[in-house]
């Protein structure tokens, strides 16, 4: 006696539906948790304050060391971008960033007061960190440049965690005695790396008066 075992053949079409259910399911999932993200870490930057408990300097990167993109975060769109100059990305057609730029939280430079209207500029020397990390750091001098004739201030910080450091020191006589070429590196590419402007530099200041620029522009945080 001969048994049949009867088995009803796939449908191709459904089996292609349902892959396609599945991947768009996928995609919204993923979607979905790239704006959550991005979300999270935009009220996270609104709502972090320019020191924290132990009283160091919270800094957001914008530009990760060794980067030609200018990317900044937006603050209508809450998302990092990359600015854009006569309808074109910006890429800086010099050396990388020498260094984490972004800003100073909760600072801001108030153009009733000869300001930019934006927070204060922060360079963060030590490997590279990626865009939207906040970094605990200290202050050890600030940059004073003269850009297009308007004041404009890099305070230059180190992270405070040991691990992420490459330049050991604390104040500013001791990171110009110990790496008098990294300031020199530092003025020649702030001067030179935009070649729209005219950039001119004023000197230096040590890390009191950087404190003292960064208290000065602190602003609370909105609730």
């Amino acid at each position: 006696m001969q048994y049949f075992i009867h088995s009803e053949k796939e449908n191709p079409s459904m089996k292609i539906s349902e892959l396609n259910n599945i991947f768009l399911k996928i995609t919204i999932s993923f979607f979905t948790i790239i704006v959550f993200q991005s979300c999270d870490s935009a009220k996270k930057i609104f709502k972090t304050p320019t020191f924290n408990n132990s009283n160091q300097i919270n800094c957001i990167i914008e530009i990760p060391a060794g980067t030609n993109k200018k990317i900044e975060f937006n603050k209508t769109s809450k998302k990092f971008i990359i600015d854009v100059r006569e309808g074109k990305e910006r890429i800086i057609e010099y050396l990388p960033y020498p260094g984490n730029y972004g800003f100073i939280a909760s600072t801001f430079s108030d153009p009733q007061q000869g300001g930019d209207g934006d927070p204060l500029d922060v360079l963060v020397l030590c490997e590279s960190l990626k865009t939207g990390t906040i970094v605990a750091t200290k202050p050890i001098g600030i940059l004073k440049l003269l850009d297009a004739g308007e004041m404009d201030y890099k305070v230059i910080c180190i992270p405070t965690d040991k691990n992420l450091q490459t330049l050991y020191a604390e104040t500013f006589d001791e990171f110009s005695t110990k790496y008098p070429n990294a300031l020199a590196l530092l003025e020649n590419w702030f001067s030179s790396y935009d070649h729209f402007d005219i950039v001119k530099i004023e000197g230096w200041g040590d890390e009191k008066e950087a404190l003292e620029e960064i208290q000065k522009l602190s602003i609370p945080i909105k609730k």
